[in-house]
């Protein structure tokens, strides 16, 4: 989906970005030239090397996939997304909020044209972005999800239903402490400039 949605939105862009990175035009011209017919595996081998070498197609990129898979996530949430993702201060630092508008704008658009429309909800149980008429999750992490759920084990619900309210609560951290520690040890790996405070107070925001 994204190979085919960036270059248009990146064009619409280009007023912000003067510096436009060769790749990308390279991918529009494949993309646009009526002559020229190339597969969407080419298109997106291009477009994934320009990710790698252009900070504003990588976050766009990233808000793109995350919210084609998660639901009402606030401003604060995306950001802490993609900077598990590509690195704390990927949106700059001193106009960082104008920043992650230009790039929603950009990504609203792009989602626009492959037919999502993309909404903010200002309820105080859901606040956040969210796509308009489509499940609460993207198919991927329902899958998952699902997967998750054929493995529990209906022995272990049964012992765990034994257990006094004290023993469930220090069972529930535990199983919070650990899945905290693997998100951010897997930040690290991605990120070995972060130390392990920051990789796990980013954990924490993530909601591990």
């Amino acid at each position: 989906m994204i190979a085919r949605l960036f270059p248009t939105c990146f064009y619409q862009s280009r007023p912000f970005f003067p510096k436009v990175s060769p790749i990308l035009i390279s991918v529009s011209v494949l993309m646009y030239n009526p002559i020229m017919n190339v597969s969407p595996a080419a298109l997106n081998v291009l477009l994934e090397d320009a990710i790698t070498r252009d900070r504003t197609t990588a976050r766009r990129s990233a808000l793109l996939k995350i919210l084609s898979q998660e639901r009402y996530l606030t401003r604060e949430q995306l950001i802490v997304r993609v900077e598990g993702v590509l690195g704390k201060g990927c949106f700059g630092v001193s106009a960082w909020i104008d920043t992650f508008y230009r790039d929603m704008q950009v990504v609203k658009r792009a989602l626009g044209a492959a037919g999502y429309q993309l909404a903010y909800s200002r309820s105080l149980r859901r606040p956040g972005y969210y796509l308009r008429n489509h499940p609460s999750t993207g198919s991927e992490l329902s899958t998952t999800l699902g997967g998750s759920v054929m493995e529990v084990n209906p022995t272990q619900i049964a012992i765990y239903k034994q257990l006094s309210i004290k023993q469930r609560f220090q069972q529930g951290c535990s199983i919070s402490n650990l899945a905290r520690q693997v998100v951010a040890h897997r930040l690290r790996q991605r990120n070995p400039q972060l130390s392990l405070a920051e990789a796990h107070r980013l954990a924490i925001q993530k909601g591990a």
